[in-house]
């Protein structure tokens, strides 16, 4: 696993095993420890940052971090929820950086803040199923104090760590 540039192969190396595991040790370490602040996260910027680097691989990293999550914290119908609203920000930075499109870390602090806006809303869908429409926009609408504050904590957080973390992590892939 060197870099954006290399394409999916099926399995992985010994090398891409150790990377993928190190990289869902050191997310779920960080929520964890962040875990006291409302919204302030990390979480969605290293899966940003992930994806960026591993790319396809990065979705071992989102379900096994969602695998911990639901055996430490309990399996509840918010773990349901991890299982796809990680997958869609790793789509959208899959789309967004197709074809070697090189982006800034002010574009990718947007992103990164628009997802946490919309957090809640991804998360809603779950209730679509359980209690329909009404049950889903109530529980949305109740969210959207801290979905504000969690968009605003995932820009901030971008526009901060995003150039340290992807030079971090640029130079451990070339190790």
């Amino acid at each position: 696993m060197r870099s954006t540039n290399q394409p999916f192969r099926p399995g992985l190396a010994v090398r891409d095993i150790t990377f993928l595991a190190l990289a869902t040790a050191l997310i779920f370490a960080l929520q964890i420890a962040l875990a006291g602040l409302p919204n302030i996260e990390v979480v969605s910027l290293l899966f940003l940052l992930y994806t960026l680097h591993f790319r396809a691989k990065t979705l071992f990293v989102i379900y096994a971090f969602a695998l911990l999550e639901g055996v430490w914290y309990g399996f509840h119908i918010w773990w349901v929820m991890y299982l796809y609203v990680w997958t869609i920000l790793w789509a959208v930075v899959m789309l967004l950086s197709r074809k070697g499109r090189k982006h800034g870390a002010f574009f990718w602090a947007v992103i990164n803040g628009l997802y946490g806006l919309a957090f809640g809303f991804f998360c809603s869908f779950l209730y679509v199923a359980m209690g329909g429409l009404k049950v889903a926009y109530s529980w949305w609408l109740a969210g959207l104090p801290f979905d504000a504050a969690h968009g605003v904590g995932n820009f901030v957080t971008a526009l901060v760590l995003f150039v340290p973390l992807n030079r971090a992590l640029d130079f451990a892939l070339k190790l």
